[in-house]
């Protein structure tokens, strides 16, 4: 496959190519000669221009409305035809300034609304622009991680289990390859794929055996493949157009809301169709009676509350981001506020993931294990081997090269020293032993130079152990590798010694469980002969008799901040239970350290799972009892989450390989891994951590009840306000009073209230305490018997005190135009207060600093201000009929609204709701 030749059958293609193509018909030869690539990959400049003539590789992105398209989806509304046919009928009665004024109003709702929606779609694709979707590539003979745009035709990449396919492929080379295709086929069945194959060149997509398609992913194996189409020169690339045309689905959240508001509507509508019949048989004018309700109507439905809880929540989303959360699920946001328990992976998670090897033990006799200590730290290559402080013995250090060799070899990830220190890509484990061959003095580049690999077993979370087989160079130059060949071995010591010869098992894992139980992670490395045969066909089998070279001892610190978050989690009601494939005795030495386990009562294995299968009943009672998992399989992940959801727990997961993905999918709350997961997790996953950090989930939890907190804060603002609206005219109206407000007044409050102060709310902080409130019910309604009382106790005393306000100005001989103008100065002065008592449920309005939100004391003074200039201003003035008002009046008009402050204060006091309630 080395160098480059002219290009001749397909040319590269690009997005003006169509996604028909015969790469599967070719031979591979003639595809890499075709593509003028070779297995070295392209040049760093080549691939520059090749992106230069076909483009980053990139699908079409669903569109996203501008801001005219928001604009106009303002008017979508059936309250909004209300007040266009208000306008139309002022026009037909010649009352130009109420039209002209609905209008305004009109255009500045929907600017507020296109504007917040605007805001809210700028912050999700802020979000999306953070996931990245990545590639390696071998780019000037290196292995490099691209990101997935940065892919051309000709690239060389490599695949491992759970990656998503960033561009269609033809495969060079694969083994135990399965494909899921369903996306672009709509077959749930996994694909085998062949990659040494010449098809037909008639065959369909689904039917290409030796190629890998944008947007797939691969299952299962490890892959190699040339990169044949890019971005809408792919198969997917033919539906792209179509997919990035549609609208997404309103989440669950918002639909709830919506609904919540129609409900509220209807009741609103059937209560001002009793009003507007009542004003009819008192003799008003029809005109004048119809204004007013439509009027009403649009003040006292929340309409908007979708559109502000949708902000309130890509607020939150924002403050999550800089807790190093990554929201892909807006109602994930809120969630998390019901979340009672974590099950939580420990490498990387609650550990540093810098794996190092610290400790070895070499076997002796067959039995006897001789403690070798490696020193240096994370993956800095400075370091040597001793043994209690004394130099090797020549034996020793034989034994460690013999070691450190085999697990280089056994190896797929790479390490490079450059000035700017070790530059490694690949997996943990796979590192710490390129590290440890470094410290021995192991020249990787010769052993790989001398040793040819013929075949791998790549590591699979099932299996729990990888193998390489090798020949020497010059034996296979020579021909002699044809009968045999040397298979290196690493993973689990209890899977790794059964497969060994002339040893004693049962003190060589004992050796391994002691270290396992000062915290290491271990593991065996082994090597021995077998067939050439047994070594291309990648039998498992036939590893046996083999050599076992020492028993290896990692350390993966535990962070230093999850100690503190998993206390707080337990402040918060929050249990944590630690999920892991590694050994009971390093995930309990781990828990011990962070708190959550004391002795091995409180792990399971996955074996003692597998044990209690047949009993569904006693398998409840020990996952609800175990603190740790142990040796867990991905598959029992799942199992784990189910038992946990039938005892009423509310489950968030984390996880980051392909086999995650189902109990990602099954938790109430499913997070992945930003820089270790792979594709597929992050796929399943609700919510990604940036860091890999348990850390980061707390705080996601307490941002996730802070945004909770703030959807209730304004769905009992903007209910309140319109109730109290409803019950002064309903109270007006059986007094027999005249309309107690006009309809550009309604209006006019409606937008003073809901125009700017509502918003401002989904800005407040965190109450004290938050972390330390038990988790909410999850089958809690956002709209409770806390929220109903509170609702009801603000609206009918706002609306109660406006009327009898209104009454008494008229009694004291006011102009229905005087009584007017303060009664709605009275109204809006409630809604002020009524704003600022709502940024609490349980705390007094006196212990809520004005500086855990400035947004809204300036909405709060903003809108008041509007209100007062109102009054100075020609023609506003006119319309909406008000007139400055007397300090004199503007003060005990304030006095009674600040009263509402001492009413909900005395609710707060006296309710009798438990803490946990709300």
């Amino acid at each position: 496959m080395e160098g480059r030749a002219a290009a001749s059958g397909p040319q590269p293609r690009g997005p003006d190519d169509g996604a028909a193509g015969a790469w599967h018909a070719l031979p591979v030869e003639a595809v890499l000669s075709a593509l003028e690539a070779s297995d070295g990959g392209l040049t760093a400049a080549e691939a520059r221009r090749r992106r230069d003539r076909f483009g980053p590789n990139r699908l079409p992105r669903p569109r996203r409305p501008g801001v005219l398209r928001l604009y106009l989806r303002q008017f979508k509304n059936p309250l909004v035809y209300l007040l266009l046919l208000a306008t139309l009928v002022s026009l037909g009665v010649g009352e130009l300034a109420d039209a002209l004024f609905i209008f305004l109003v009109l255009q500045f709702n929907a600017a507020i609304g296109a504007l917040q929606e605007w805001k809210a779609q700028r912050s999700a694709a802020a979000l999306d622009a953070l996931i990245r979707d990545v590639a390696v590539a071998r780019r000037d003979g290196v292995w490099v991680e691209l990101d997935a745009p940065e892919l051309v035709p000709g690239d060389i990449v490599k695949l491992e289990t759970g990656a998503r396919i960033a561009a269609d492929l033809r495969l060079l080379d694969g083994q135990e390859l399965l494909a899921d295709e369903s996306l672009l086929t709509g077959e749930s069945v996994p694909v085998g794929k062949m990659p040494g194959e010449t098809l037909p060149q008639d065959l369909p997509a689904a039917e290409r055996r030796n190629q890998l398609f944008a947007g797939t992913t691969l299952l299962s194996g490890r892959a190699l493949g040339v990169v044949v189409g890019t971005g809408r020169a792919t198969e997917i690339g033919r539906i792209a157009q179509a997919l990035a045309e549609g609208e997404g689905e309103a989440p669950p959240l918002i639909r709830r809301l919506e609904h919540f508001g129609r409900v509220i509507g209807i009741a609103t509508l059937a209560m001002i169709l009793v009003l507007a019949t009542v004003q009819i048989l008192q003799g008003l004018p029809l005109i004048t009676v119809f204004l007013v309700a439509v009027a009403l109507a649009v003040a006292a439905i929340p309409e908007g509350l979708p559109v502000a809880i949708t902000v309130a929540l890509a607020i939150a989303t924002n403050r999550m981001l800089r807790r190093k959360v990554i929201v892909r699920a807006l109602p994930a946001v809120e969630g998390l506020g019901a979340c009672t328990v974590i099950a939580t992976d420990k490498t990387g998670t609650l550990t540093q993931n810098e794996l190092t090897v610290k400790r070895l033990l070499l076997i002796e006799d067959g039995a006897r294990p001789l403690r070798i200590d490696i020193s240096g730290s994370g993956y800095q290559t400075e370091g040597a081997a001793s043994r209690d402080g004394a130099p090797l013995t020549d034996a020793m250090a034989a034994g460690l090269d013999a070691l450190g060799a085999s697990a280089a070899l056994c190896n797929e990830a790479s390490l490079r020293l450059t000035d700017d220190g070790p530059v490694h890509l690949g997996d943990t484990v796979d590192v710490a032993f390129l590290v440890l061959a470094a410290k021995l003095g192991i020249d990787q580049e010769a052993l790989r130079r001398d040793q040819r690999i013929l075949a791998r077993i790549p590591y699979e979370p099932q299996q729990r152990f990888a193998a390489a087989y090798t020949a020497t160079t010059a034996a296979y130059t020579a021909g002699a590798a044809e009968d045999r060949a040397m298979a290196h071995l690493k993973g689990a010591a209890e899977v790794i010694l059964p497969r060994c010869r002339d040893i004693d098992q049962e003190q060589v894992m004992a050796a391994a469980d002691r270290l396992a139980a000062d915290g290491f992670r271990v593991l065996a490395v082994a090597r021995g002969a077998v067939s050439a045969e047994a070594a291309l066909s990648r039998d498992a089998g036939a590893l046996r008799g083999l050599e076992l070279l020492g028993i290896v001892g990692l350390i993966d610190p535990v962070r230093p901040e999850v100690p503190a978050a998993v206390a707080a989690c337990g402040g918060a009601g929050i249990s944590v239970r630690m999920v892991t494939g590694d050994h009971p005795q390093t995930a309990l030495a781990i828990a011990r350290e962070l708190g959550l386990a004391s002795d091995m009562a409180e792990v399971l294995t996955g074996r003692d799972l597998q044990s209690l299968e047949a009993t569904p009943a006693a398998f409840d009672r020990r996952v609800a009892q175990a603190r740790v998992f142990a040796r867990v399989e991905p598959i029992q992940k799942l199992a784990i989450v189910d038992s946990l959801h039938r005892a009423g727990e509310v489950v968030a997961v984390t996880g980051d390989g392909v086999n995650d993905a189902p109990a990602l999918s099954a938790a109430a709350i499913g997070v992945a891994m930003g820089r270790g997961g792979t594709d597929v997790a992050r796929g399943a996953a609700d919510l990604i951590l940036a860091d890999d950090n348990f850390a980061s989930i707390v705080g996601g939890i307490e941002e996730g009840r802070v945004a909770y907190d703030n959807v209730r804060k304004l769905i009992y603002l903007l209910i309140t306000t319109g109730l109290g609206e409803i019950v002064l005219f309903l109270l007006a109206i059986l007094a027999g009073l005249p309309v107690p407000l006009f309809a550009a007044q309604l209006l006019w409050l409606n937008l003073v209230t809901n125009g700017i102060q509502d918003v401002a709310l989904a800005f407040e902080k965190g109450e004290p305490g938050i972390l330390k409130r038990r988790p909410r019910p999850p089958s809690q309604a956002l709209f409770d018997r806390r929220m109903v009382a509170q609702v009801l106790v603000a609206g009918i005393y706002m609306g109660a005190v406006g009327f009898a306000f209104f009454f008494w100005c008229l009694e004291r001989g006011l102009s229905e135009t005087e009584a007017r103008n303060l009664l709605l100065l009275l109204m809006v002065m409630f809604e002020n207060v009524q704003a600022m008592n709502a940024r609490s449920e349980r705390r007094s309005i006196f212990r809520v600093a004005l500086s855990a939100n400035w947004f809204l004391v300036a909405a709060v003074a903003g809108a008041h201000g509007l209100h007062l200039l109102a009054g100075f201003t020609p023609g506003l003035a006119e319309v909406l009929d008000v007139r400055p008002t007397a300090l004199a009046d503007w003060a005990l008009v304030g006095g009674l609204a600040l009263s509402l402050i001492l009413v909900m204060e005395l609710y707060k006091r006296l309710a009798p709701w438990p803490e946990s309630d709300g």
